[in-house]
């Protein structure tokens, strides 16, 4: 496996940057806890191979409730790409003073749930029908998700960071 560096998003980057979004949310626009957003409008991550190749990206903002992960994708899974995302992210968040990194997913997303339990972040709080109600404003969600799961609610999963120089 190549190994992965990650680095802020570059101008250059912004080809990359949209096809990924294009495949994962079918455009720049994503809505979750009944806010609309434009990953063009966000600071991004990116993540590069050995040869410089694009691998993914992490689309986030910072806040007082922390670093919440807008967007994470990996070109392809498995490569090591989401994980060094989130580790940077982390930084990220701890560099600007956060003390957890936050992020919502969807009900039939198993996958990503189980990638981010893996990595310490815990559910903790489920909101029913905020894919429906976000349905009102990106009509092109599906009612269908991953494996055949109705696609209705959103978790909430968490990690508290340890305040810089304590890792």
């Amino acid at each position: 496996m190549a190994s992965i560096r990650v680095r802020q998003a570059r101008d250059e980057d912004r080809a990359a940057l949209t096809a990924l979004h294009e495949r994962e949310w079918g455009g720049p626009i994503v809505v979750v806890h009944d806010t609309r957003y434009d990953l063009c409008d966000l600071p991004a991550l990116v993540a590069v191979d050995d040869g410089g190749a694009f691998a993914g990206a992490l689309v986030y903002r910072v806040d007082t409730d922390g670093l919440e992960v807008v967007s994470l994708a990996a070109s392809a899974p498995g490569t090591g790409a989401g994980s060094a995302l989130l580790a940077a992210a982390e930084k990220v968040a701890t560099a600007a003073g956060a003390d957890r990194l936050w992020l919502v997913t969807t009900n039939d997303n198993l996958g990503a749930l189980r990638f981010y339990q893996r990595r310490g972040l815990r559910i903790v709080a489920v909101d029913a029908g905020a894919v429906d109600r976000a349905r009102a404003v990106k009509p092109t969600i599906p009612h269908v998700g991953a494996d055949g799961i109705p696609l209705h609610d959103e978790l909430r999963l968490a990690r508290h960071l340890p305040p810089a120089g304590d890792e």
